[in-house]
């Protein structure tokens, strides 16, 4: 299960991480219980044809250290939520919870574009960014279950407020939020370099999204690449504080916003080489873009009840 504020997408996967069979649900409203109801039907519905043996559930939310229980989710109805438990006494089978980001990145890990690492950071840049972890081949996932919130690092003191409160977070700047908003910023400031921005979005800048800021780029319109490499840049410096820490081979970007390909992954090396700790004396970490797509996230959950 990948469960989202809109969406509940549910897959049968096997142990080579092949999707066999899929549905798609709207996500229930505002009520903790339709969405387990919801969730236990989707199973349902699949079991008729496969013999389903776990079931995973990634949610973009807080997920406690035993992957049980939903401290906090932004866009769904629960808080402080016994989803394993609920879930579990519909279907009958065991049920494991996870973070979404947690659940792509193992993907990714076991099947994606990590395979062979051992240590690899995967960052879903996206309207925000999420991340999940591997290190040693083990997901992390720090004390309490929250780790790997490196969206919320901060990079700019006193910057741009953040929905969780703070300002200057990474995600404000590296983001598809940041993207639109700085392509936005041009188009109201100077319409005539925005002029293949503002075409894709019939002129109202405001309309502007990220796919017309790509697509623009890859047009060749130089304020939209100049929205892309300032995005690029700022991702490339968060890369570099994370490898001071971690110091992983391996990046993996996914996301809608990594559908620009190198127009943002060229500048993100750049400046991640420019400005890693010890550049000159370090073997240089590998960036890369995410394999599996949309469904990353049912697989990797699927993966993680599986084990």
């Amino acid at each position: 299960m990948d469960v989202g504020g809109t969406k509940v997408a549910a897959g049968v996967v096997d142990g080579a991480g092949t999707v066999l069979a899929s549905v798609r649900r709207p996500t229930p409203g505002h009520s903790a219980s339709e969405v387990a109801d919801t969730i236990a039907a989707v199973v349902a519905e699949l079991s008729a044809d496969y013999e389903v043996k776990a079931v995973g559930i990634g949610a973009a939310s807080w997920i406690d250290a035993d992957r049980s229980r939903v401290l906090f989710a932004p866009n769904l109805a629960w808080r402080d939520e016994p989803l394993r438990d609920e879930v579990s006494g519909r279907v009958g089978l065991p049920v494991v919870v996870e973070n979404d980001a947690n659940a792509m990145a193992w993907a990714e890990y076991r099947f994606g574009a990590g395979r062979g690492r051992r240590d690899l950071v995967c960052l879903t840049v996206g309207t925000g960014i999420g991340s999940g972890i591997v290190l040693g081949g083990e997901l992390y996932r720090g004390a309490f279950g929250i780790g790997a919130e490196t969206g919320h690092m901060r990079m700019v003191p006193d910057g741009h407020l953040c929905g969780c409160g703070n300002r200057g977070c990474w995600e404000q700047y590296a983001s598809g939020r940041a993207l639109v908003r700085a392509a936005r910023q041009i188009a109201a400031t100077d319409p005539s370099a925005a002029a293949s921005m503002l075409e894709a979005c019939g002129g109202d800048a405001e309309r502007l999204t990220g796919p017309d800021v790509t697509e623009a780029a890859r047009k060749g319109d130089a304020a939209a690449i100049r929205c892309l490499t300032e995005i690029g840049h700022w991702l490339g410096e968060g890369m570099a504080t994370l490898t001071a820490v971690l110091d992983p081979d391996r990046f993996v970007i996914g996301g809608g916003v990594s559908d620009s390909g190198d127009l943002l992954l060229g500048p993100a090396r750049e400046r991640f080489a420019q400005t890693v700790p010890g550049r000159a004396h370090r073997p240089p970490a590998e960036v890369v873009i995410a394999e599996l797509g949309s469904q990353a996230g049912l697989v990797g959950a699927a993966d993680l009840a599986r084990i």
